[in-house]
């Protein structure tokens, strides 16, 4: 059999548990993975091409991609899809009869990673703190999930009246926070999201105040190293239904390898307790 040949494009991603997906997932269909980290010489344009180039021509089927390349990476591809357009990014690139089709799979694996956890319930109105990559990909998302309207704040200014403009010209609804509005919006949100790098091992603490947190039906962290970050444990423990980082991760990774290789996953609760006891995955809140 064929091996498939599949990769991730990315700047820092030796820790990346996306191989060990993917190795699984090929396991479980009898199909034999080569998942490589591919790292090119430097964050341009130029270097990304470069590896893309390299790749196609030792006949990858397909790559994931990263920081920094997830914008860059559109100018390589023939086709891309709704979400892509949407989001003005992919993570997922086929690469198949001479083509270069791009995705975006955070976008539907966030989509399946809230319904996994809550369900039919609407995302309803939502504050989201970050407005970077991951950032416009859940923005749009959760408009598929009953989002009503989607306040956006970010540090960077620009960045969140950016995303702002870009869903309401899509005839969604979402409006600017600024930072002494962030402790208002919290308490008319139905759902809080954080699509920052806080409350990463590397830089701990919360988005946004203990204080804020509570009344809001659900809540979604970006973040997955740690799982259980002090904002999704405030979360939970106010009451709140939670959307990990682990969650995205595992079905943008589902959903890039179903692209790649037109195989459907059709148990992914048993992938996922698998994949959770081959990563010596632990948490308190999933």
């Amino acid at each position: 059999m064929t091996m498939v040949n599949l990769g991730l494009i990315g700047q820092a991603i030796n820790s990346s548990r996306s191989p060990s997906l993917h190795d699984l997932l090929g396991k479980l269909n009898q199909l034999p993975v080569d998942y490589q980290l591919q790292e090119p010489e430097d964050s341009s344009a130029q270097s990304f091409c470069t590896k893309l180039a390299e790749i196609r021509e030792l006949g990858f089927v397909g790559v994931n991609v990263t920081f920094p390349y997830k914008q860059i990476a559109i100018d390589s591809a023939d086709d891309v899809n709704e979400a892509v357009k949407k989001v003005g990014a992919t993570n997922t690139l086929l690469l198949k009869d001479g083509k270069v089709c791009a995705f975006n799979t955070d976008y539907s694996g966030f989509i399946r990673g809230y319904k996994g956890r809550v369900g039919d319930q609407p995302a309803g109105k939502v504050l989201m703190i970050g407005a970077g990559g991951v950032g416009r990909a859940i923005g749009f998302a959760l408009f598929d999930v009953g989002a009503t309207e989607l306040l956006v704040t970010d540090l960077n200014e620009a960045s969140a009246k950016s995303l702002v403009d870009a869903i309401n010209a899509y005839g969604f609804n979402a409006r600017y926070v600024a930072k002494e509005e962030i402790a208002a919006a919290a308490k008319e949100a139905d759902g809080l999201v954080n699509c920052t790098p806080v409350g990463h091992f590397k830089s701990p603490g919360m988005p946004i105040e203990a204080a804020s947190i509570g009344g809001q039906k659900w809540a979604f962290d970006a973040v997955y190293t740690p799982m259980d970050t002090e904002f999704l444990i405030e979360a939970s423990r106010k009451g709140l239904q939670i959307v990990s980082g682990f969650d995205l991760f595992f079905y943008q990774g589902i959903d890039a390898f179903e692209i790649f290789t037109g195989k459907s996953i059709s148990d992914a609760s048993l992938v996922w307790d698998l994949f959770r006891e081959k990563c010596q995955v632990v948490s308190d809140l999933i």
